[in-house]
C-alpha cells in the first residue's frame, strides 16, 4: 500500500544518499540504512549510541543483530523500524525515506510496512489471540472480515487456532509470543522486527519460536531483524551482524550447521573481552 500524505519534515542534519532500490527479485534490498548514528543529550553531556552504522537487509533475509550490553542493538532496531529518529544518516524501509515522513506517514508506514514481536509480547490482556491478531488491521481501518482467511491460515500457522478464543493469561508464554508473530504477520509486512523474540521463553518453547520464524521467511519472502544475546537464537539467521560501541564490527553468514552456535558464540565472546 501507498503511504499518503507524504509530508517533508526531516530531522537528519547529515542528509545521506541513498538509491531506492526499484529491483524485484532475489537481491532486492528491503532496508538500507546510510551512515546511521545517533546521540542522547543526558543532561549536559551527548552520549553516542551510534557512531555511523550502514547496513542492509535483502528481502528474505533473516538477519541477527549481536553485540555486548550498550552496543546499540535495541537503538539500531528502533531507528531501522522508524520508532525513533535518527541524529543523523538516512533509513530507506520499502522505498521509502523515513526522514522524509511525518509522524502520521510514519506511523501508517510501521503499520503496513513492518511487523513487531517483543520479548514480553504485548498483547491487549482483555482481548483473545484471535482479537489480538485481528487488532493492527482494525488500527489501520480495514475490514478484518475481509482478512479472515489469512487470520485462520496464520492461527493455523502457529499453531493456536483450537485456542483462538482464550485470553493471554490463559496461554503459555510460547503460546503468546506465537499469538505475536501471527499479529506481527497479518498485514503482510515487508519486514519483522523482532526484539529478543525468545528471551521471556524456556529453551523447548524458544525453539518452537525459531523454527517459526525461519518458516515465515522461507514461505513468504518476509525479511526478519532479529536482536539477540543468544548465540543458539542467532544460529536460526542466515547472517549474523555484530555490533560494538555503536559500531558494526564484523559480520558472518550461518552454514546451517551445528557449528553456527559455537562459532557466534566464540566471536560475541572475543567482543565482549576487547
Amino acid at each position: 500500500m501507498t503511504v499518503q500524505n507524504n509530508k517533508m519534515k526531516s530531522t537528519n542534519s547529515y542528509p545521506v544518499n541513498i538509491p531506492n532500490s526499484a529491483n524485484k527479485g532475489k537481491e532486492e534490498i528491503v532496508l538500507r540504512a546510510g551512515y546511521l548514528r545517533k546521540v542522547y543529550q543526558v543532561g549536559e553531556i551527548k552520549v553516542p549510541a551510534l557512531r555511523g552504522v550502514d547496513l542492509e537487509i535483502k528481502r528474505g533475509e533473516f538477519v541477527a543483530i549481536m553485540g555486548p550490553s550498550g552496543s546499540g542493538k535495541s537503538t539500531l532496531l528502533h531507528l531501522i523500524s522508524g520508532l525513533d529518529r535518527p541524529t543523523g544518516g538516512e533509513v530507506m524501509l520499502a522505498g521509502q525515506r523515513l526522514s522524509s515522513l511525518d509522524d502520521e506517514a510514519l506511523s501508517v508506514l510501521r503499520r503496513r510496512k513492518i511487523g513487531f514481536v517483543f520479548q514480553t509480547f504485548n498483547l491487549i490482556p482483555m482481548l483473545t489471540a484471535e482479537e489480538n491478531v485481528m487488532l493492527p488491521l482494525l488500527i489501520d481501518g480495514r475490514d478484518p472480515k475481509e482478512s479472515q482467511d489469512r487470520m485462520e491460515s496464520l492461527l493455523q500457522l502457529v499453531h493456536i487456532a483450537d485456542r483462538k478464543d482464550h485470553k493471554p493469561d490463559q496461554l503459555s508464554g510460547g503460546q503468546q509470543q506465537r499469538v505475536a508473530i501471527a499479529r506481527a504477520l497479518v498485514t503482510e509486512p515487508e519486514i519483522v522486527m523482532a526484539d529478543e523474540p525468545t528471551g521471556s521463553l524456556d529453551t523447548n518453547s524458544g525453539t518452537v519460536v525459531l523454527d517459526l520464524l525461519r518458516r515465515v521467511r522461507e514461505g513468504s519472502g518476509t525479511s526478519i531483524v532479529m536482536v539477540t544475546h543468544d548465540p543458539r537464537s542467532a544460529s536460526y539467521a542466515d547472517r549474523v551482524v555484530y555490533l560494538r560501541d555503536g559500531k558494526i564490527v564484523d559480520e558472518s553468514t550461518n552454514l546451517g550447521d551445528d557449528t553456527d552456535t559455537s562459532r557466534i558464540a566464540q566471536r560475541l565472546a572475543y567482543l565482549e573481552e576487547i
